[in-house]
């Protein structure tokens, strides 16, 4: 059964993504909100999707540490999930992204349209200053920087060394930085075909306030998000009771700032 379930919902994934990249080309002359109303759409579709095919529902915790303005969101990256997950709860995020992806036909037109900041991962210093320059830009607009401090999607049970972007951001932009950690890739691994039911649980960290030296910032960061990720993929194994915390999935979109 799970294999059925997973080839109706990856049946459905290609064709919605496809439908709306098509749309979204007749958008590409008009405002950005366009595209991110286009980009919010597909999110909310492969959630419900996910949830009425799959039996795939999220829940959101630590939501008094999201913010409601500017600020830095740095996210572990577990699955696919977590790409169209932010969208449902702030307004206008703009993800960091790196290069090859802003490559991919049509999808690399709508990322740059909705004003991602894309990174050169081989550029060095200048592609760290480009990518603090658009996240500037972004903050000073209101908008919520998403990053993945690790730079690509890591299994449950793993780490990966912190990109020095992320310590970058932090030093900056004079912003708090939000850690967030998650369970999706228990549900929705990397390069699997078989999707799980079950929550997936992101819980938003207390922030990290300016100030603090880049070598204790980046461990700050990687202690906070890798010690909750443990205890999230724990619970998510059924290994950690833990009583109901947190915010429900909606059918509707949540969005903050």
């Amino acid at each position: 059964m799970a294999h059925i379930r997973s080839l109706i919902y990856n049946g459905f994934f290609f064709v919605w993504t496809a439908m709306l990249l098509a749309v979204m080309w007749l958008f590409l002359p008009f405002p950005r909100p366009a595209t991110q109303f286009f980009v919010r759409l597909w999110g909310l579709g492969n959630r419900v999707a996910l949830r009425l095919i799959i039996g795939l529902t999220y829940e959101i915790r630590g939501s008094e540490n999201i913010p409601a303005g500017a600020a830095i969101i740095a996210c572990k990256h577990q699955s696919v999930w977590e790409t169209m997950f932010f969208h449902s709860v702030f307004r206008d995020p703009a993800y960091i992204l790196k290069q090859e992806l802003s490559r991919i036909p049509l999808w690399g037109w709508y990322a740059r349209k909705c004003q991602a900041i894309v990174v050169d991962r081989s550029g060095g210093a200048s592609a760290l200053k480009a990518m603090v320059r658009g996240a500037r830009i972004a903050l000073r607009d209101g908008q919520q920087v998403i990053i993945f401090p690790e730079g690509t999607r890591v299994a449950p049970g793993n780490r990966l060394p912190y990109h020095p972007g992320v310590a970058a951001l932090y030093s900056q932009c004079g912003v708090p930085v939000v850690p967030a950690a998650l369970n999706s890739g228990l549900f929705w691994s990397r390069r699997a075909f078989i999707k799980k039911p079950g929550t997936v649980v992101i819980e938003f960290l207390p922030a990290i306030s300016p100030g603090l030296d880049r070598r204790s910032f980046m461990k700050e960061l990687a202690d906070r998000i890798e010690s909750a990720t443990t205890r999230l993929e724990a619970e998510g194994r059924g290994e950690v009771p833990l009583p109901h915390l947190g915010v429900k999935e909606s059918t509707g979109c949540e969005s903050r700032g």
